[in-house]
């Protein structure tokens, strides 16, 4: 089995969970990983009236429109985390307007004109990124055009998987011929600091609220 354009390291393959290709017929377990990952790491389900808003934005557009970098991560229980990415950020934006907002397009109407007194402040960030998609990438976003994102369950952490995901993205992006990748995280969360940290990830910058890391290639 390929990972991006590069290969799993059969070492990760041997230990459970499973490491397997993203597809569509996954996207409502994903979206809940993403739900119950989604505030800081922590738990935000009781924090969204409409459950989909986080999956719609930082997993369906990845699954669908980037494949090849899309990947679940599953156990006995099912999928408890994934990892997905693009190698251009530029591209994928775009990307991200022509096809995969027409797909939601009829469903995110409904959502944008419901009421948003009393939601939450997540929701409402959610909300309002969706009413006008104003993209923000760090520079120089020419040296670390690629971006990925890695979400596991709690049952899923602290036994490697996370670690292993990385590195084996990284190796794909860098085969490909990508110079750098960078990710954006809330500046809190500082056991998900650490773990990029670890894996070679530097603070690029601070916007907006949000802690970009980054990482040159070879």
């Amino acid at each position: 089995m390929s990972f991006g354009q590069g290969r799993v390291n059969p070492a990760f393959m041997s230990s459970a969970p499973n490491l397997r290709p993203a597809s569509r017929a996954d996207l409502p377990a994903l979206y809940a990983v993403c739900l119950q990952t989604g505030d800081g790491g922590g738990d935000a389900t009781g924090q969204f009236s409409d459950p989909a808003w986080l999956g719609h934005r930082f997993v369906g557009p990845y699954v669908v429109l980037e494949p090849a970098w899309s990947w679940t991560l599953e156990d006995a229980g099912g999928p408890c985390g994934y990892l997905l990415g693009t190698p251009d950020s530029l591209r994928f934006a775009r990307r991200f307007e022509e096809q995969w907002m027409p797909e939601i397009a009829p469903e995110l109407e409904v959502r944008l004109q419901q009421n948003s007194c009393g939601v939450t402040s997540l929701e409402l960030e959610q909300r309002n990124w969706f009413a006008d998609r104003q993209w923000v990438f760090p520079e120089p976003l020419t040296e670390y055009p690629a971006h990925l994102h890695i979400d596991l369950l709690p049952r899923a952490r602290g036994l490697g998987h996370g670690r292993a995901m990385v590195n084996q993205q990284l190796e794909s992006f860098a085969a490909a011929g990508v110079p750098g990748v960078h990710l954006g995280m809330h500046p809190d969360n500082l056991r998900a600091l650490k773990f990029y940290q670890a894996l070679g990830f530097t603070e690029l910058t601070r916007m907006h609220g949000v802690l970009y890391l980054a990482q040159r290639l070879t």
